[in-house]
Order: C-alpha cells, then structure tokens, then sequence
C-alpha cells in the first residue's frame, strides 16, 4: 500500500489537506521561499500547470491556514504555528520518498474528498 511508508502524522495531513501533487508542489515551493509574496502567474509559471487550478490551489492554502493573501500574492505563513513543523517535516520526507508520497494523493479515492469537504471549517473571509 502506498501510506505504509509515509508516517501517520504525514499521511493524515496529506489526505486532509492536500487534494493534487500540483498543491503539494506549489506548499512546497511558497514553505521554501517564505520571504516571497508569489501572483498566481508567478506560480503557474513555476508549476507548470493551469492558472485557474493553481488560484484555486493557493486560495484553499490560504483557507487552510499555510498561505497569506495580500493584493492577490500569496506567501508561506503557517497559522496556527505547529502546522509549520509538520510541513517541515513534510518537505524532508518528500524529498527522500516523492514515489510514495505521489501514490498516496493519486490514489486518494475521490468521493471522499467531496464528503470531507462538506464537513471542512474555513476561517471567515
């Protein structure tokens, strides 16, 4: 099974925040240039994928507390802090095992994603 490897820790918060390898990426590359405000062009150039799936990538980081928003730049800033060890410990542990981790969000059954998102609190905008 792909999650056997991944730590419990890990593998609960990817299946509960992270819904594409395309997300994780673009986690990934706002955690390792936290001082950078990125625009959505900016990231899908980066990311090499659609521009609207990238806004709407970075609005539910945002939501869920990895991203701010300011003038439509997005910057790492994990809120509450303890998220921040855990995308830490994550960044580490994709670099070692990407296979994994990638078989993982793939093979996230996608209903579940639907009814999880019905039961998702989201900070009032």
């Amino acid at each position: 099974m792909a999650g056997e490897t991944i730590p419990k820790q890990l593998r609960a918060f990817l299946l509960r925040h992270i819904l594409s390898v395309t997300q994780l990426e673009a986690l990934l590359l706002l955690y390792e240039n936290p001082e950078k405000s990125w625009t959505v062009a900016e990231t899908t150039a980066r990311l090499y994928a659609r521009e609207s799936d990238v806004a709407e990538m970075l609005a539910r980081l945002a939501a869920d507390g990895f991203l701010a928003e300011r003038d439509g730049a997005y910057r790492y800033a994990c809120d509450p802090p303890e998220l921040h060890e855990t995308v830490t410990n994550l960044a580490a542990f994709y670099r070692q095992h990407l296979i994994p981790v990638t078989n993982l969000i793939h093979q996230r059954p996608r209903g579940a994603i639907s009814f999880a998102e019905a039961f998702r609190f989201r900070k009032p905008r």
